[in-house]
């Protein structure tokens, strides 16, 4: 309940022995451009970043730009992420969104959020992390770990959608700190407290940092 959250103080605590465990946390995702960047976080949605990666290199190079994958038959990118989840529905985004950049945007990414999320197969989260990853601008992407790790601690409601969990965390830190604490906290929620990690989330903490 609302009443249970923490303090502004507290949760950012929290955060900074989160940050402590992982001073140098950077994105897994394995991209050259930022038009790899965006086609990577768009075919990492309900999958892992280690799949993607697998998949990446070859991408890159079948489709190295957004001229490239806009004209290429849906049957061969399909063929080139057919080990990713939901393959068929990504492809038809991701030709979309090349054909977007093309006749919109000089087939460049938009270094803007509203554009960003009006492409195909883009939300908010994929947005955030273009705009960090690529472009430095300060933003906190909300994955499962984000918005399971601020709800564990209760730096948010149990029922906070990812919107509201970033905007709660965007509150209580810093701008120069966003980038570096979103991605030490995925860490942290990807190998130190996994989603079957029982018992108290606080022990999972090294109160020595």
């Amino acid at each position: 309940m609302t009443e249970d959250l923490l303090s502004d103080e507290e949760a950012r605590r929290v955060l900074k022995k989160i940050l402590a465990l992982y001073p140098d946390a950077q994105g897994e995702l394995q991209w050259d451009t930022n038009f790899h960047l965006l086609c990577a976080v768009m075919l990492s949605a309900q999958t892992t970043d280690k799949m993607v990666n697998r998949v990446m290199p070859s991408f890159s190079k079948m489709f190295p730009t957004p001229e490239v994958l806009a004209k290429a038959p849906i049957e061969e990118i399909e063929h080139e992420i057919k080990t990713i989840g939901l393959f068929r529905s990504k492809a038809k985004h991701l030709k979309a969104t090349a054909q977007i950049w093309v006749d919109k945007y000089n087939g460049q990414v938009p270094k803007d959020k509203k554009l960003l999320m009006t492409l195909p197969g883009v939300g908010e989260k994929t947005a955030n992390v273009v705009l960090a990853e690529g472009y430095g601008v300060p933003a906190i992407a909300v994955d499962t770990h984000v918005s399971r790790i601020s709800k564990k601690f209760h730096i948010v409601d149990d029922k906070a959608t990812p919107h509201e969990v970033e905007k709660r965390l965007e509150a209580i830190l810093p701008k120069s700190e966003w980038i570096k604490t979103h991605h030490a906290m995925i860490l942290f929620g990807r190998y130190t407290m996994p989603a079957r990690a029982k018992g108290d989330p606080y022990s999972y903490l090294n109160s020595e940092k």
